[in-house]
């Protein structure tokens, strides 16, 4: 593991080396890919250099063992105890870190939540799992940014879209994608019982303009009214934008902006992202034949979740988790089964050695 270490940090400082050269300053997208590199090896490199630091505070310490000093042979037992604690954490530390990234998991996310088979029950719920994100987000320290909406007729939302900016936003939530289900008595519910719903979520890696070359040629852009509240300029104003991807056939639109310019770079971007995902998307299906995650399959019609609300729990059908703190997990508090899902995914890596 030294070894592959070493190598890493020489490639570490290579890179560090490369972005200071003022013709790859000058090149956007080596840049950009350069700079996507660095972040990823500085990580490894912390993490190994704070190991050698222990390794050399343990090797320090065998040898005041060694020596005649009994008070400090005492200091030096109990120190270097502690020493091999952090170093065993460190180690397993890094060989999280070592196991094969996804190369989109640090990129920010465009999270899609869609409301599914149930009625207006299925968009209030929608409108749930949007709230749950969002304070997920505010507990991570990302920022949002809501890009389109098609509210429900008695609350909540049939379509929602947002922008989700921060670190590793694409890693921590891509596990949500899939079919969330409901299990609960709706408010207009007069006899009490309880209906199944279910809302759709997908979560794409928001694509840079380094990752997808989409041409203002192969674009068409249709202008419309905005059909959300807004008082006399959605009314009176075409600032709503739809643009389509004419070789693809992707459609995108957006009509949260003030004006048909800001509606414009907005919808550019999700064009981008759906482009970009789809590519991304077609590749996955290329090597799923060699490695199927059973976490992440990228099979959005699967149930994965299901949200009981008169047994109060939450229950992940893809690792079998349960947890009993449905209010708490609404409010956000979604931390521990995203973790259980990430923890998954690496074992499973791990032991296919991949």
């Amino acid at each position: 593991m030294i070894d592959k270490l070493e190598a890493i940090k020489g490639r570490f400082e290579q890179v560090a080396l490369a972005l200071t050269n003022p013709e790859v300053v000058s090149d956007n997208k080596k840049f950009g890919q350069l700079s996507k590199e660095y972040r990823q090896l500085e990580k490894i490199v912390k993490a190994y250099d704070a190991y050698r630091k222990l390794l050399d505070n343990i090797a320090f310490n065998k040898e005041v063992l060694d020596s005649g000093d009994e008070e400090m042979r005492e200091l030096a037992k109990a120190e270097t105890e502690a020493l091999q604690e952090q170093k065993q954490e460190q180690e397993e530390l890094i060989r999280n870190l070592l196991i094969p990234k996804d190369p989109q998991d640090e990129k920010n996310a465009i999270l899609e939540i869609r409301a599914g088979t149930g009625g207006d029950e299925a968009s209030l719920f929608a409108g749930d799992l949007m709230r749950m994100y969002l304070r997920f987000c505010e507990t991570k320290g990302w920022s949002t940014n809501l890009l389109n909406e098609t509210p429900g007729s008695a609350g909540g939302f049939k379509e929602v879209v947002i922008e989700v900016s921060g670190d590793d936003v694409y890693g921590t939530l891509k596990f949500e994608s899939g079919v969330h289900r409901v299990q609960r008595v709706p408010a207009t519910e007069a006899a009490g019982r309880v209906h199944t719903s279910a809302a759709t979520v997908a979560v794409l890696p928001e694509a840079e303009e380094v990752d997808v070359d989409v041409r203002e040629a192969d674009i068409k852009m249709d202008t419309f009214r905005s059909s959300g509240a807004g008082g006399q300029h959605v009314n009176k104003t075409e600032s709503a934008v739809r643009l389509t991807h004419i070789p693809t056939g992707v459609v995108v639109e957006c009509q949260e902006g003030r004006s048909q310019h800001s509606n414009r770079e907005i919808a550019m971007k999700m064009l981008r992202t759906r482009i970009y995902e789809a590519a991304v998307r077609k590749h996955e299906d290329a090597i799923a034949s060699q490695r199927k995650s059973l976490v992440s399959t990228g099979d959005r019609s699967a149930k994965i979740r299901t949200y009981n609300y008169p047994q109060g729990r939450v229950t992940d059908h893809r690792i079998g988790m349960t947890v009993y703190n449905l209010d708490a997990f609404m409010n956000g508090e979604i931390k521990d089964m995203v973790d259980a899902l990430q923890f998954a995914e690496n074992a499973e890596k791990l032991k296919q050695g991949s």
